[in-house]
């Protein structure tokens, strides 16, 4: 067994490095300018396109960004092939793939106007590419209203004092918002009031216990979704994702500091070491009895912990309309990412000090719930905390990244319609482009998606999508640079590209036509209905055909770019000239 504080100090020291290295070569690769005048400010309109302090706008980003995924995912994958390549993987690939990943969808972001990076492929390889990607790309958000509205209505149901905790917490960033912008009251007193509003609210939860089912729960998260999807930013959006913030770092430092005073000062609960293996082999077997390679699978079921195509559309979508200095790029683009791989780290200690075997469990889901909860509070004995305290505040910890990207989501996704629609030329593109009939669709469909019960098919739809849309926002990336100039370097984003592409497209191929047609088609060993499994298998070869199509158009307008010797570079940050 090794003690759980290796895995931090290993995650630490490599995430301290690639932040003060090579996070600040970006910065200046991808010429940020503190003085530039940023969307927010441009086009400033109280509603989208609203300047945010870089606290605040950090808060909304990271509690935007850190849904359930890199809980449930390093947690599924710790399991099945062991924590050491779990650990590798987040370790390695965060700083260098997903924290790329998400600074380049920002900073290509604000050189567009704040446009989303449906746009701005658009703007490169034509309005064929830019509406596939766009059409992925909202697809894709309803998958994950569908997925973390689930999984909160899941939260509650266990840890019912959660559910009361987020209601006050709600409650209080609306009061937050009226104080902070129609008020105009000072904000360092107005934030320690209401932050400690905030932790006061785990302790009202905890006595009064708010208990409903999840089917009960799942209209109500979505309804919420709804209203704050379309309310302005500063209404909701903005001051309970600063609030929230502070839980979130108070749930994930709290967790990992907990790791280091237990280890090294006091004693938890129980021993913080691994008590599941290093390594469990190159196969390895879920909760259902289902065989995986760990390559491909391995990269795809951690997912978000590592990289996200999710993350571009908040960079692009939210964060890029609100940031109020362009060099404040750095700190919540590449280190949002790097919260992120701490969360999924801190999700991976939790489940190796608890110690417990796929066998029995209901599934990822399942796996993560209980154990991410139940494993923090064990780290926070360390303090001196209650397990039945601290169980019940890292399950509102994990709520609270749910619902953040639960409206985040849907707002994304009113954002990649009207981009997609442009200006409404018929009735039937009025009522679509309307905030209130494009995000109660969203919703509609997403409830649909929940109610056919079945988990599993929705999950591995979600996760080959998202990690999909992560290769596409890295190409849109390595197109805007190539057409920028001749001297921008492409391996920064160009070689994240072409790894997660052949990684996604792999493991669709084989999840889609050996796991479904093969195994559970034609030898009939799936328990799932055989429409189930077909609806499965066409929705990921067209997935697969997008993308390669995608990666067609991309690869030959670099081609065109840099072969073209006579073009004159770009010097305005890649943003093509206005066509006459």
């Amino acid at each position: 067994m090794v003690q759980v504080i290796w895995l931090v100090a290993a995650v630490l020291v490599l995430f301290t490095l690639g932040y003060f290295s090579y996070s600040r070569y970006l910065s200046q690769f991808v010429e940020l300018d503190e003085d530039s005048e940023t969307p927010a400010h441009k086009y400033e309109d109280g509603q989208e396109y609203v300047p945010a302090k870089k606290p605040v706008l950090l808060g909304h980003h990271y509690s935007s960004i850190a849904g359930g995924a890199p809980i449930v995912g390093p947690i599924t994958a710790g399991l099945i092939w062991g924590w050491v390549p779990a650990l590798l993987w987040i370790a390695i690939g965060n700083p260098l793939m997903g924290a790329v990943h998400d600074f380049v969808s920002l900073s290509g972001s604000l050189r567009h106007e704040g446009k989303s990076i449906g746009y701005i492929i658009g703007e490169y390889v034509g309005d064929d590419g830019k509406n596939m990607l766009l059409w992925f790309a909202f697809l894709t958000i309803i998958l994950v209203v569908a997925v973390f509205a689930y999984v909160t209505a899941l939260v509650f149901q266990e840890f019912p004092s959660a559910a009361t905790a987020s209601i006050l917490y709600i409650a209080l960033a609306l009061l937050f918002g009226v104080y902070l912008y129609q008020l105009d009251g000072p904000f360092i007193p107005g934030t320690v009031l209401f932050v400690a509003g905030v932790f006061a609210s785990v302790w009202v939860g905890i006595q009064y216990p708010l208990a409903l089912t999840q089917t009960t729960w799942i209209p109500i998260i979505l309804v919420y979704a709804f209203v704050a999807s379309v309310l302005p930013v500063w209404v909701l959006l903005q001051p309970r994702d600063y609030l929230s913030s502070f839980l979130l770092y108070a749930g994930v430092g709290g967790a990992l500091l907990a790791i280091i005073v237990g280890t090294l000062i006091t004693t938890p609960a129980e021993p913080l070491q691994t008590n599941i293996p290093a390594y469990s082999g190159f196969w390895g077997s879920d909760s259902f009895g289902v065989v995986s390679p760990l390559f491909p699978m391995l990269f795809v079921t951690i997912a978000c912990g590592t990289i996200s195509g999710f993350h571009s559309l908040v960079s692009s979508g939210t964060t890029a309309k609100q940031l109020d200095k362009e060099t404040d790029a750095r700190l919540i683009g590449y280190g949002g990412m790097l919260g992120e791989g701490l969360l999924a780290v801190v999700a991976l200690s939790a489940v190796a000090v608890v110690g417990i075997t796929p066998e029995g469990t209901t599934g990822g889901v399942g796996l993560a719930l209980p154990n991410f909860a139940d494993g923090g509070g064990i780290m926070l004995t360390s303090f001196g905390i209650p397990i039945e305290y601290g169980a019940p505040f890292m399950a509102l910890v994990m709520v609270s990244f749910l619902l953040t990207s639960t409206d985040t989501a849907l707002r994304l996704g009113r954002y990649m319609l009207e981009e997609i629609i442009g200006t409404p030329e018929s009735q039937v593109e009025e009522v679509a482009t309307n905030r209130y009939a494009n995000a109660g669709f969203q919703s509609v469909v997403a409830y649909g998606l929940i109610a056919t019960g079945t988990w599993t098919p929705l999950w591995q739809l979600f996760g080959s999508a998202n990690q999909l849309l992560a290769a596409l926002a890295l190409l849109t990336a390595t197109v805007w640079l190539a057409n920028w100039s001749a001297n921008k370097q492409l391996i920064s984003t160009g070689v994240p590209m072409a790894i997660m592409s052949t990684i996604t497209i792999l493991a669709l191929v084989y999840l889609q036509y050996y796991q479904n047609l093969y195994q559970g088609i034609i030898l009939g060993e799936s328990s799932f209905a055989l429409w189930s499994l077909a609806l499965q298998i066409a929705i990921g070869t067209v997935l697969i055909v997008l993308a390669l199509a995608l990666l067609r158009k991309g690869y030959g307008n670099i081609q065109n770019a840099r072969g073209d010797v006579s073009a004159a570079p770009a010097t305005d940050g890649g943003q093509p000239p206005d066509e006459d």
